[in-house]
Parts: C-alpha cells; structure tokens; sequence
C-alpha cells in the first residue's frame, strides 16, 4: 500500500524556498508515495510548476489571511485580524527601536502572527503517514496535522533571528526530524537549539539539472546591455536585508572608482523597492547598475552573465548559487557564516570579503582574470550539485525511522 504523505508551505511565489519546494516534489517517488501539498495561498506563478501526480489541496480561508493585509481581512475574519494587531503592538513594545534594515522584527513579527492565531487555525485531516512543514513558522503542522512522523525544515541562519527561544522549542519539539538545507545551517540551528541537534540532519536543496538548462534556453535577454569591454554581473533574490543588494550597490560604487568596466543587474522584488533606486542614485551608479524587478524565469539571465554575485549578510544555501554552477557560470559569494557549505573557495567560486571594500577588490580582481572565470566555471560545469542522492535519507527519516 502507497504511504501518504503531506506537505505544507505558504504559497507559491518566485522564491528560492519555493523553488526548493518545486524541486522536491519533482524528486519524490509517486510509484510508491502518494503526496498532498497544503498551500496557505493559492498564489504566485510557481503554482504552474507543481507536478503531475502532487494533489493541491483546496485553499482554507483561515489559512489565506496571513498573506494578505490586516485591513483585508478585518470584516470576514476579525479574530484573525484582531490576532495579528495585537502581535504587532507586542513586537513594537519588543523592538521600540528595531535595528536599521535588520530582519531581526520581520521573524519576531511572523513568530507572533502564528502564535496569536494558533488556536484558531483549521485542524487538516489525519490520515497521512507522514507530515512535512517546508516553511517556517512551523505552527500548521506542529499542532494541527496529525501523523505518526513529523519533519520540520531550516532554510536560514538560524542565529540571525531573534525570536521568543522558549516559544520557538515548544513548537520544534513536536517535531521528530529537523531538515537543514547545509551543515552550516544545522550548526547554527544548533547553536540556538542545542537540545534539538539530535533530531538535525542535513538535507541539501535539490535541483533538476535538465530542467534548468532547459529553462535557461527558453530565451535569450534583450535586456541584458554589455559595456565595451566589460562584464555582466548578475545577482538575483528577494529585496530584503539578509540579501544585502543595498551593499551590492556600494561595492559597485568601489568598482566604479577602480574603473573596472561592468554592469550590474538584479532580478528580485519585495521590500521597499523605491529605497534601492533611489541609493543607486545617490551612489551615481545608475550607469553600471540596473533593477530589473521580478522576472518568473531568471535562469536565462545566469546562463547570460559573465558572473554571479551573492552578496548576502546571511544565507542558508542560496538555490540560485546552486543554478549558477549547474550552468557552468564562475560564481562570487561573500563571506556570510556558511559560505563555505554553500561552495568549495577556489574551486567552482571565490568566497570574498563580506565588508565592501575587500568585496570590490576581490570581484574587480576576478572580472579583470578571464582566464581564473574559466577556471571556476569549468570546474562548477563539472560538478553536480542535484543532491538527489538525498531522497534515501529523507524516505528513511519520514517512513522507517520509529519515533
């Protein structure tokens, strides 16, 4: 008899987790599992990638409300909306004074918004042998799906957060297994959690090869516009702190000074994205750096540039580094606490200097060596970085293993 598994997420909008999420679905067995996914929201264009033989359970009203504004939801739904007020006076009694441009209130925010709403969230059926939280906060699973095995993803750098830690354990407890998308992860996770670590393991993001050359040759860019001489950057993700593009812009500026000939494009969105431009301007560095927003398939992009850039604060195992070496791209990281999970220094990627000036020296370095770009790209070319050998563990941690 199939075993009957449920996985959980919040939406599908274009994002790294999301695409994590989609690479992981198209990894499981079917012939032998039969899976059910339970979105929060119906929304984002990675709906349209969900695979053949995944069931997409309907949207639950209840669950909706969290993607959507306060004020939206305030006539149908007034405890859920009332729930979430009261989170947020409680964090900015917290934070009177929140660290600038820090994801610290964002995660303590979220944290608040499930625990108020926890008794009111819907309870999901309990015929599943095993249950998959894919984002945290983890609450959906943790209270409200019934099964005999439970597992429980870590996509950041755990200690970048600053959350109720008491609270926090109460709901990672009642998992039995702790995915962590890189070793750095897990060590970080562990350093908030220590009573957890026996219940860690990690399970690298997947990725379908064939399908992102495939993606990558859907299109050529029109917008992508080489300076003589020069090379194309390319850095794509979510407008947010932890990406740190407000620094990507400042280690342009550097370049700019050195006169190293380049233009800079990034593909993301969210955030306050009239705060970038506005910065780029100030920097004058409008003429060699370029917001393209969101775009649904960037892989075109990385298959194009001449090098990716992740210039991140913290990371927890950037998908997109991961689709810049399966494409053969040589690739710069900056030196956030789990770099070295995410790449091997000197082989297929330069880790360089997370401040801004030894960043700019070290990618100016890089863009004026073709031959050190061709080395790193042949070598991530030759590499494979599916993790697909991956499933095993995560079958054994979800059907075998006794709780």
């Amino acid at each position: 008899m199939k075993k009957k598994l449920l996985i959980t997420s919040f939406c599908m909008e274009i994002g790294g987790i999301e695409r994590s999420l989609i690479e992981l679905l198209r990894g499981l067995e079917l012939s032998h599992i039969d899976v059910d996914l339970l979105l929060c929201s119906h929304t984002g264009p990675l709906l349209r990638e969900i695979p053949q033989g995944i069931r997409l359970l309907p949207e639950n009203a209840k669950l909706a409300t969290f993607l959507r504004p306060i004020a939206a939801i305030a006539a149908q739904h007034p405890l859920f909306a009332c729930a979430r007020v009261l989170a947020k006076q409680k964090i900015r009694r917290r934070f009177p004074c929140p660290p600038y441009g820090s994801d610290a209130v964002v995660y303590a925010l979220l944290q608040a918004y499930w625990s108020n709403s926890n008794r009111l969230l819907p309870r999901v059926s309990d015929d599943y042998d095993a249950v998959i939280s894919f984002q945290w906060p983890h609450h959906l699973a943790a209270y409200h799906c019934a099964a005999p095995r439970k597992l429980a993803w870590v996509h950041t750098d755990f200690t970048k957060t600053t959350l109720d830690i008491t609270a926090d354990l109460r709901v990672w407890e009642r998992f039995d297994g702790i995915a962590c998308v890189s070793q750095g992860v897990l060590e970080s996770f562990c350093h908030v959690h220590p009573s957890l670590r026996e219940r860690c393991f990690v399970f690298e993001n997947l990725l379908d090869a064939a399908a992102l050359r495939e993606r990558a040759a859907a299109y050529s860019p029109s917008d992508f516009l080489r300076p003589p001489g020069g090379s194309i950057l390319l850095t794509v993700g979510r407008n947010c702190y932890a990406k740190a593009f407000d620094n990507a812009l400042r280690i342009a500026q550097k370049m700019k000074a050195m006169e190293v000939r380049f233009h800079w494009y990034i593909i993301g969105y969210g955030g306050d994205e009239q705060a970038l431009p506005r910065l780029a301007r100030e920097l004058d560095v409008t003429d060699c750096f370029t917001f393209l927003g969101k775009r649904e398939n960037p892989a075109p992009y990385i298959a194009a540039c001449d090098l990716y850039v992740q210039p991140s604060r913290y990371e927890g195992k950037a998908v997109t580094v991961m689709e810049a070496l399966t494409l053969g791209k040589p690739v710069a990281v900056t030196d956030f606490p789990t770099a070295a999970a995410q790449v091997r220094d000197g082989y297929d990627a330069r880790i360089v200097p997370l401040e801004n000036d030894g960043a700019a020296e070290s990618i100016a370095a890089l863009l004026n060596d073709p031959a050190e770009r061709r080395r790193l790209a042949e070598n991530a070319a030759a590499g494979d970085y599916s993790s697909s050998a991956q499933l095993v563990k995560l079958y054994e941690h979800l059907f075998l293993q006794k709780g």
